[in-house]
C-alpha cells in the first residue's frame, strides 16, 4: 500500500477564521466520550449473550456509522437521554444511554464505513458470523487505507471474503453463521487494529483465536491494551504477551460475553487541543472526569506536554493543565500514541527549540497521510519542517497566517486551530470534518476563549 502525499488543486472553500488567542486561556472544558471505547463497546454488546448500556457515548460521525452498522446487521440500539448522567452539556455526549439488545446477526447488508478505521476493521469479523453476505464501502479515502491484515486473517480462519485482490475496500464478506476460529499470522506493522478487530470477535469463533504479529513494530499498543482490558470487562479469557504470555501473541477463549453497564471516559485525545491551549498561551485549562487509571493514549500527554513547558496536576475534580508562557521542543518517541502527533507537532512549531518525533511511520496511512499533511501546510505558513523515515523534524520559525488545509483529516483540522492561537490569520479548510470524532469543536473552541 504506497501513501499517498497530500495534495489540492481546487481553491480553498468553507474556511473557517482560527481565533486569535490575544490573552491567556483560563477554562473548563468538557470532552465529549471516547471513540475508541465506544466503538469498541457497541461491538462487545452487539456480541453479547444479553443486553447491555452504554452511557454518555460519543455522538460522532465514527460512533454514528458504527450505531448504524450494528443496526443494519440486525442489532437493536435503543437510544434514550438521562437526566440525571452527569457531563450534561458536552457536545456529542450530553447525558445520553444507549441500551444494546443482541439479535441474531443478518445479511444480505451493506455497510458505510465513512473514513472510520474502526468500523472498516473492526466489522469484517462480525460479518463473518452473520448469517448471508455483508457488503462494505466507505469514502473515497477509505479505498486506500491497508485492511489486508483484517482480510487475509478472515480467509485463513475460515472466511470467505471478495476483495478483487486489492487488500482494501470495497469488500464483501459472506458470512455464514459461524467462524472456527484457531491460529492465525498477520502482520498489524500498518495498524493495531488489526490485532483488535480479530480479538473482539474472538469470543464468538468456536475455537477463539490465536492472534501471532509477525511484522516489524506493532504501533499503538494502548489500543490493544483497552481491547484486552474491555473483553475480560465482559468476561472474556485472554493471554497477552504483558502478563506472562508469548511476545506478540494473543489468544481468546471462545465463551459468552456478558452485557455491561459501562459509562464511557472522556476522549483524552480529543483534549489535547484544549490542553494544548493552555500550553500555547501560557494559560490554564481544566477537563473534567480525567480518569486517574486508563489505556487510552492520550494520557501521555500529561507527561509530553510538561516536558513541553506546562505542569498539571490530576484530582477528583478532572485534570488542570497550565502553560508557563513558554514552549520548548522535544524529542520523542510517539509510536504508541501516533495519534497524538499532529497536535504535538503544532505546538512544536510554537516551541524555542527543535523537536524530533520519530517512530510514526505508520501516520503515512491514515485519514491522510499526516506526516506529508503536516510538513506541508506548517511549511506553508513559514514553518521549517522536514519529513524523516519514521517521523518529523521541526525546526521552529516566524509563522505567518494563510490558509491551512485538513484533507478532510479532523486531527489536521484541530492543529491548524493551535497554530491559530499564536498565529494571526489562520484559516482552517473544511473545519467540520473535526466531527468525525468531536462535534462542534468550533464552538468549544470560541467558547474556551471566551468568545
Amino acid at each position: 500500500m504506497t501513501a499517498v502525499t497530500p495534495v489540492h488543486t481546487d481553491p480553498p472553500t468553507d474556511l473557517w477564521p482560527a481565533p486569535y488567542a490575544r490573552g491567556a486561556v483560563d477554562a473548563t472544558v468538557t470532552v465529549p466520550g471516547s471513540k475508541s471505547v465506544t466503538n469498541r463497546a457497541l461491538v462487545l454488546a452487539a456480541l453479547a449473550s444479553e443486553p447491555g448500556w452504554l452511557r454518555r457515548p460519543l455522538r460522532s460521525r465514527d460512533t454514528l456509522l458504527m450505531a448504524e452498522a450494528l443496526r443494519t446487521l440486525g442489532v437493536r440500539i435503543e437510544e434514550t437521554v438521562s437526566s440525571s448522567s452527569s457531563g450534561a452539556g458536552a457536545p456529542g455526549s450530553s447525558g445520553e444511554a444507549w441500551r444494546i439488545i443482541p439479535s441474531p446477526l443478518r445479511g444480505p447488508a451493506a455497510v458505510d464505513v465513512g473514513n472510520a478505521g474502526t468500523v472498516m476493521r473492526f466489522l469484517p469479523p462480525v460479518a463473518a458470523l452473520a448469517d448471508g453476505p455483508v457488503r462494505f464501502d466507505g469514502d473515497p479515502r477509505s479505498h486506500e487505507r491497508p485492511l489486508h491484515g483484517v482480510i487475509d486473517a478472515l480467509r485463513a480462519l475460515g472466511a470467505r471474503v471478495d476483495d478483487e485482490g486489492r487488500g482494501a475496500l470495497p469488500m464483501t464478506v459472506h458470512g455464514a453463521g459461524g467462524l472456527d476460529g484457531g491460529t492465525v499470522e498477520i502482520d498489524a506493522s500498518s495498524s493495531s487494529q488489526f490485532v483488535s478487530a480479530l480479538l473482539l470477535s474472538a469470543p464468538r469463533f468456536n475455537q477463539g483465536v490465536e492472534v501471532r504479529h509477525v511484522g516489524g513494530r506493532l504501533p499503538s499498543l494502548p489500543h490493544i491494551r483497552m481491547t484486552v482490558d474491555m473483553l475480560r470487562a465482559v468476561g472474556a479469557q485472554v493471554d497477552e504477551p504483558e502478563h506472562g504470555g508469548e511476545p506478540n501473541v494473543w489468544r481468546v477463549a471462545s465463551s459468552a460475553l456478558r452485557g455491561r453497564d459501562l459509562v464511557v471516559e472522556p476522549d483524552l485525545s480529543n483534549a489535547q487541543p484544549f490542553l494544548a491551549a493552555a500550553l500555547v498561551t501560557g494559560g490554564r485549562v481544566t477537563v473534567p472526569d480525567w480518569p486517574e487509571r486508563t489505556t487510552q493514549p492520550g494520557d501521555e500527554l500529561r507527561r509530553i506536554f510538561t516536558e513541553m513547558g506546562g505542569s498539571c496536576e490530576l484530582t477528583a475534580a478532572g485534570l488542570t493543565f497550565t502553560g508557563t508562557g513558554r514552549i520548548h521542543g522535544i524529542d520523542v518517541d510517539l509510536g504508541e500514541v501516533g495519534e497524538l502527533t499532529p497536535g504535538i507537532a503544532a505546538v512544536a512549531a510554537l516551541a524555542d527549540s527543535p523537536s524530533t518525533l520519530r517512530g510514526v511511520a505508520h501516520l503515512r496511512l491514515h485519514e491522510t497521510d499526516r506526516l506529508a499533511a503536516l510538513t506541508k501546510e506548517i511549511n506553508e505558513l513559514g514553518g521549517d519542517v522536514t519529513e524523516t523515515e519514521d517521523g518529523l523534524h521541526i525546526r521552529p520559525r516566524p509563522l505567518h497566517g494563510g490558509v491551512f488545509h485538513t484533507y478532510h483529516d479532523h486531527r489536521m483540522a484541530t492543529a491548524g486551530a493551535i497554530i491559530g492561537l499564536a498565529v494571526e490569520g489562520v484559516e482552517i479548510e473544511d473545519v467540520a470534518t473535526t466531527a468525525k470524532t468531536l462535534p462542534d469543536f468550533p464552538g468549544m473552541w470560541t467558547e474556551m476563549l471566551g468568545a
